[in-house]
């Protein structure tokens, strides 16, 4: 299928790239090593190994077979790069002699931070202490044209990409070392191959094992940007470096959540899913897949009666963020509380988020489903680039979600303020299961 123009507008953007979800997945084969580059002793680990549970989450914590792709089964495999403590991601900024740097290399490097860091400080409460370093400061010219590489998104190290690491490494081995690094960046000239209007190269191979190595460690979490990521709206300033967190949640083991209509399952919800225009956050469950919610933030529903549960905004430091119904040992029903505020700037109609997650279904096949509470109402949001059926989902008081064939029964309750001093809101759900 050939790339299509956007036109400003997402759909097709993500239909192009879904284009080539079959081979890149390819890039995320179980490793039998750590898979990113050397860990740093003082560093929690990566969030497989340090996730947040019980004995009590246990039937929450879905899986699949390993051969599913980026699957959203808890825990993640092996083999991505660590998502919580102190990160340092090698950041490189690189140009061809068919495409030479225009301006600075730093100016390119300033498109996407501080943004990308204050996004992750944001969003995961201050667990995730992400450092972009750059021991190379200026444009780092690799020995081919951009032309010769023959550089597509497709499948992860083929024969242009691997000889662009290959090259990428040599130019690079006399200023660094690799093994210092937990994953890489590397920030293309915008003048390198098409717009990302027309077409979508930026691309990230996390967890590949086989990957070409550096300093004897395998490049095995590293993301591409290409072009520059503007919608459009005159927001590039603001909203150009979403591409950049949106490609490092790869690298953390998450899958994409757009599906060929351009976000339709989950819209706006998720980074993973819509990652032009507006800010927007993770869902929770992605929250505790990498390990930023603690035990108690967590309730798995997995008994029969009914029982009612608190939940706090997601974007809000403490509190109860997420109750998890499994449906089976694959997939389940996740429940979560969004408001305008973190960096969900976006959210127009606050309430509880209802949405299925099904870890037997690859990146980019829709493995998370959004409920909307206001089916065909064409949504309460106007910011472009924004799925807007979806942006009216949540439930509010009064509101209930019923799955008859499943016996489960979620009541949205009337909000409460907690004591102790505390203004932020808390919603209650009533769940019956039958």
């Amino acid at each position: 299928m050939q790339p299509q123009s956007t036109r400003s507008h997402i759909s097709p953007r993500r239909l192009a790239a879904l284009t080539s979800v079959t081979v890149l997945t390819l890039a995320v084969a179980p490793s039998a090593g750590n898979g990113h580059l050397s860990p740093y002793p003082s560093t929690p680990g990566a969030g497989p190994s340090t996730l947040s549970r019980s004995s009590a989450h246990s039937p929450c914590m879905i899986g699949s077979a390993r051969e599913i792709q980026m699957s959203e089964g808890i825990p993640t495999i092996d083999g991505y790069a660590p998502s919580t403590g102190t990160v340092h991601a090698l950041t490189l900024m690189i140009d061809f002699s068919d495409a030479p740097g225009e301006g600075k290399a730093l100016d390119r490097y300033r498109e996407f931070f501080p943004q990308t860091q204050e996004w992750f400080r944001t969003s995961s409460y201050g667990r995730l202490d992400y450092r972009p370093e750059i021991p190379i400061p200026d444009w780092l010219r690799m020995p081919k044209s951009f032309r010769e590489y023959g550089i597509e998104r497709g499948a992860p190290f083929d024969p242009g990409y691997r000889k662009l690491v290959d090259d990428l490494v040599a130019a690079a081995d006399p200023k660094v070392d690799f093994r210092s690094y937990d994953l890489v960046n590397v920030l293309m000239t915008p003048n390198a191959g098409p717009s990302a209007l027309d077409t979508v190269l930026s691309v990230t191979f996390a967890g590949n094992p086989e990957a070409p190595t550096a300093d004897g460690v395998p490049v095995a979490n590293a993301s591409f940007v290409y072009s520059r990521q503007d919608d459009g709206s005159g927001s590039l300033d603001r909203t150009g470096y979403r591409v950049l967190p949106h490609e490092n949640g790869h690298v953390f083991g998450l899958p994409d959540l757009y599906t060929a209509e351009g976000g339709g399952a989950v819209g706006h919800w998720d980074i993973m899913s819509e990652d032009w225009g507006a800010n927007n956050d993770l869902l929770g469950w992605h929250k505790w897949k990498i390990g930023w919610l603690d035990p108690r933030q967590v309730h798995c529903a997995a008994g029969t009666g009914t029982r009612e549960y608190a939940l706090t905004p997601l974007a809000e430091p403490g509190g109860p963020k997420l109750v998890f119904l499994p449906l089976d040992a694959r997939s389940g029903y996740a429940v979560e509380f969004r408001t305008r505020a973190g960096n969900d700037e976006a959210v127009c109609r606050p309430g509880i988020l209802i949405y299925k997650v099904d870890a037997a279904v690859e990146t980019g096949m829709g493995p998370v489903t959004v409920y909307d509470s206001r089916q065909e109402s064409g949504g309460c949001t106007r910011s472009p680039n924004i799925h807007a059926e979806l942006s009216d989902a949540p439930f509010t008081p009064g509101q209930t979600f019923i799955d008859r064939e499943a016996g489960i029964r979620i009541q949205v309750l009337e909000p409460t303020t907690p004591g102790s001093g505390s203004e932020v809101p808390e919603y209650h759900v009533r769940i019956t299961r039958t």
